[in-house]
């Protein structure tokens, strides 16, 4: 019963944490904000993920999973309701206190499946972040749906209260403690030449990778409805179709990867998401965009677990401790790499120069795998 109250809460975990990209052109007109200004909300949200997370850690090593993740899903919800704020400044408050949140509950969550369902923890983990890919795709049609009919702060209110009541329900049930097993109760997995210029290249991998995805979903509506010539408020389905690609691309590389090696679908996939971008950001049709978007996020869609699966495999057991750290510099790149396509395009005078950033992190990953050469290290 834990896992499926869980796997709600990740459902509405993706809709809150994904909705301001689909609604971002809205705010940007309430507020009469530009693209540097609105890039704050990605700043603020995800600067509050950051903090979460190092937070999160050290509350669960204490306290064990359930304070973590039950407080993490009440303030995404209480952060989301008050989304909608009379100014852009409390507004800029209340995506803090849901980023906030989602530092708490996402590696909580995560962390307890994997440490509760043992060897078919993969197989968990995958339905319980199919479960955050849904909430992240339904975002944009209800930021369309809400648009269009003026009942934004009615959904914000229906979430948040529905987070609070999953928090309460949480409270209630047995979650176990974390795990305090020591290195040497752990299988003999030998890290193979991983030192720290390997970490530290790693570390870059996550940065960007994380910042390049978040920074397409984030700009990808504001961005089609500018780019074509829309007879309804279809442009927020922008996103649906970068995480479409995102979700269902997961699902093909777990076939690829039983035939080529993860180097191979690494540098493939990056090449897909390249092209992706440049189709995205060039595009004039709602044809063009939506094909780009769908093509970046089916690009990126293998990369993390592959980067995720190379800590493992380089780091042997060392790989919780420096888990952490690139996890954490992912909720960095997520802060940092949005905000930075906002003054990009700002400076320019076009969020199609802005759009390049994210192109820019595909090139950039590219160069890092070819250093780092993972084919090499076994």
């Amino acid at each position: 019963m834990t896992f499926y109250l869980l796997c709600a809460g990740f459902v509405v975990n993706g809709i809150v944490i994904s909705f301001i990209g689909p609604i971002l052109p809205v705010f940007m007109a309430k507020w009469g904000l530009d693209d540097s200004r609105a890039g704050l909300f990605s700043l603020v949200q995800f600067s509050g993920s950051f903090a979460g997370v190092l937070l999160s850690s050290a509350l669960v090593s204490a306290k064990g999973f359930k304070p973590a993740i039950t407080l993490g899903t009440a303030m995404l919800g209480l952060g989301f309701a008050l989304l909608n704020a009379r100014t852009f400044a409390l507004a800029l408050v209340a995506s803090g206190i849901y980023g906030l949140g989602y530092g708490f509950a996402t590696p909580g969550t995560n962390l307890w499946v994997g440490e509760t369902y043992g060897e078919r923890r993969a197989s968990a983990l995958n339905i319980m972040n199919l479960a955050w890919g849904a909430g992240a795709i339904s975002s944009s049609s209800l930021a369309m749906l809400t648009a269009r009919t003026s009942h934004i702060t009615p959904l914000l209110y229906v979430v948040g209260a529905i987070c609070v009541a999953l928090a309460l329900v949480l409270l209630r049930m047995p979650f176990g403690k974390p795990s305090r097993e020591s290195d040497s109760d752990l299988p003999a997995t030998k890290p193979e030449r991983a030192g720290g210029g390997a970490a530290t290249l790693l570390g870059i991998l996550f940065f960007v990778y994380v910042g390049t995805e978040v920074g397409t979903s984030y700009w990808a509506p504001t961005h089609a409805q500018r780019a074509s010539t829309w007879s309804s408020n279809a442009w927020t389905l922008a996103s649906t179709f970068f995480f479409a690609g995102l979700l269902g691309g997961r699902g093909i590389v777990a076939a690829i990867l039983l035939r080529w090696k993860e180097v191979t679908v690494a540098v493939g996939g990056l090449l897909v998401a390249a092209t992706g971008e440049l189709i995205f950001l060039t595009a004039r049709s709602p044809v063009a965009l939506f094909s780009g978007a769908f093509l970046a996020g089916l690009g990126l869609a293998g990369l993390f677990p592959i980067f995720i699966a190379w800590l493992s495999k380089w780091f042997g057991v060392r790989a919780r401790k420096v888990g952490g750290v690139m996890f954490a510099l992912g909720a960095a790149g997520s802060s940092l790499v949005p905000p930075l396509v906002g003054v990009v395009s700002r400076y320019s005078g076009s969020l199609r120069i802005g759009l390049l950033v994210p192109l820019a992190g595909c090139v950039a990953m590219l160069a890092v795998i070819g250093i780092l050469r993972p084919g090499g290290r076994g």
